[in-house]
């Protein structure tokens, strides 16, 4: 019974629907009352989406989170190996890599315990925010559009892992909002994992300790949406089933379509780790064989950014691979009047990398000093222009930056911290009170491979990061200077106007969404922490 989950008219048969086999022993001694449910289904077929809606509304769903959300449940290998390189570094997730062929080879459960060994085993538990930080976003880019449709217009919902928990909670109960989520856990020894889960105990599974009385009342039933025998394994869920069991094949998942962000249950604004792919076994691969020769072309464009005039080190960073596109308004940008010829114009920019006030010194082609938040003392070293670190104290910051606009031009990125989603995060309004001459910045970078930006690894490696790139892409737009009417001293408008209308402009210009979350915001959920430089170098 296999049907083309594309169409509505489909859903019925997109989903093989099994009864439970009459020759399966019974439940456990302790379940003997719940056997009668074993084997008296009430099997039925869906014709259409809102019949199928109208009943799974009610119902609490228990679903196999590998088999029936995502499209590659076939192969879990890139998931750890996105675990072995964000929370254990390059050579264990080299390590893994060379062992995958064993891995693939035994399979099944014992493959699975390999995977998880190699890439947990030594992890300190307190700082392991892989599951919630970085997994999110490639279990979402994996996910079936019609099989998240499905499971989210039920009621109740029970989420099932063959992956330890501390992989799949975090994406579970914050996206797809469920309300149980059964996985195992990692055993822990003196707050560090030590590569195994824990055994599946009987209870874990027992739906009378998962839903309490819930499941002992007759309104209340359980669809399953499951794929392939696996789940069978859970026979003690099963045998509680009042209602039927749907199995979805692996050749109808192929034609299921990828879930567009704007789909996404909730909006994903914050991402951490490095990787900017999926790492399959051939991207991991060539990634690898890469590697050096990245790590040749980061230091070829160091030193051509660092020691050679722009109008040099452009065609050479062009020629290495790197991509930059600068526009500029049609009319040119004049100073408003004379008492302004003594200041420096500030450039108002959002925050993509910790390279941004280069990329807008090279687009002006004109020497500019920056501000910013926690830049490691190596990178500000480095720097082949003057930055200034920001305290947020007020007061200080605001004589800091009137200090730097009476010496020369200043760019500042209100954000505080970096944004690698299509979002803009809230700006600080303390430019505003600065000066009039103010001149927005639209920024947009690409990767492919690595990510330049981290909220929990070393910031002082973001740099080489994003130069190791094959082809970054760095996309400025230098806007219209801010009218007179939009200023805080000559327009009477208040800072925070001030902030929100650069802050429109700039999302207008890059088509990026504007938000009110700020920098303590992203390190919470990304770090655990404040974003200090204390706590994030």
């Amino acid at each position: 019974m296999s049907g083309n989950l594309c169409s509505l008219e489909a859903l019925s048969s997109s989903f093989q629907v099994h009864s439970k086999p009459s020759n399966i022993s019974s439940s456990p001694p302790e379940h003997k009352a719940s056997q009668p449910h074993a084997t008296h289904f009430n099997f039925q077929k869906f014709k259409t989406l809102a019949q199928k809606a109208k009943v799974l509304s009610n119902k609490t769903v228990l679903f196999h989170f590998e088999e029936a959300l995502l499209k590659s449940s076939a192969s879990l290998f890139p998931y750890f190996l996105l675990v072995a390189f964000e929370a254990g570094g390059l050579l264990r997730a080299m390590i893994l890599f060379l062992l995958s062929p064993l891995v693939f080879l035994v399979g099944g459960e014992l493959g699975l315990n390999i995977m998880v060994f190699l890439c947990f085993c030594g992890i300190r538990k307190d700082r392991m925010r892989v599951g919630t930080a970085v997994l999110p976003k490639f279990f979402l880019e994996d996910v079936g559009s019609e099989g998240l449709d499905v499971v989210m217009r039920c009621g109740k919902k029970v989420g099932v892992s063959e992956l330890p928990r501390v992989m799949v909670e975090g994406l579970l109960k914050d996206y797809v909002g469920v309300d149980v989520v059964v996985a195992r856990e990692l055993k822990v020894v003196a707050g560090y994992f030590v590569g195994l889960m824990e055994e599946k105990k009987t209870n874990c599974f027992d739906p009378n300790v998962i839903f309490g009385e819930e499941i002992k009342t007759d309104s209340q039933t359980i669809g399953i949406i499951g794929c392939q025998d696996s789940f069978l394994q859970h026979e003690q869920l099963f045998s509680h089933c009042k209602d039927e069991i749907y199995m979805v094949t692996e050749a109808e998942k192929q034609n299921w379509k990828t879930l567009a962000k704007q789909k996404y249950p909730k909006p994903l604004i914050f991402h951490d780790g490095r990787l900017a792919f999926f790492p399959t076994p051939a991207a991991t691969l060539a990634m690898f064989m890469y590697f050096p020769l990245g790590i040749f072309i980061c230091i070829i464009r160091f030193l051509t950014g660092i020691f050679l005039p722009h109008s040099i080190s452009s065609p050479i960073l062009a020629f290495t691979g790197t991509i930059t596109t600068i526009s500029k308004p049609k009319s040119p940008i004049s100073l408003t009047n004379d008492a302004q010829k003594q200041r420096g114009r500030l450039y108002v920019c959002n925050h993509r990398t910790l390279l941004d006030p280069l990329y807008v010194q090279l687009a002006i082609d004109k020497s500019l000093s920056a501000v910013t938040y926690s830049l490691s003392k190596v990178n500000e070293k480095i720097a082949p222009m003057k930055t200034i670190g920001l305290t947020r104290d007020r007061e200080r910051d605001a004589k800091t930056m009137e200090k730097l606009l009476q010496q020369g031009d200043l760019v500042v990125c209100p954000e505080g911290t970096t944004c690698r989603e299509p979002y803009l995060l809230r700006f600080s309004p303390l430019f505003a009170e600065l000066t009039d001459d103010i001149v927005p910045v639209a920024i947009d970078v690409k990767v492919n491979m690595f990510y330049g930006t981290c909220a929990s690894g070393f910031k002082s490696l973001d740099p080489v990061f994003h130069f190791m790139n094959p082809h970054p892409v760095y996309t400025l737009q230098l806007l219209d200077k801010l009218p007179e009417q939009e200023t805080c001293n000559l327009g009477g408008k208040s800072r925070f106007e001030v902030a929100n209308h650069v802050q429109n402009e700039i999302g207008k210009a890059l088509g990026f969404e504007s938000t009110g979350l700020t920098r303590k915001d992203k390190y919470m959920v990304l770090a655990g922490n404040d974003g200090s430089l204390k706590s994030s170098r």
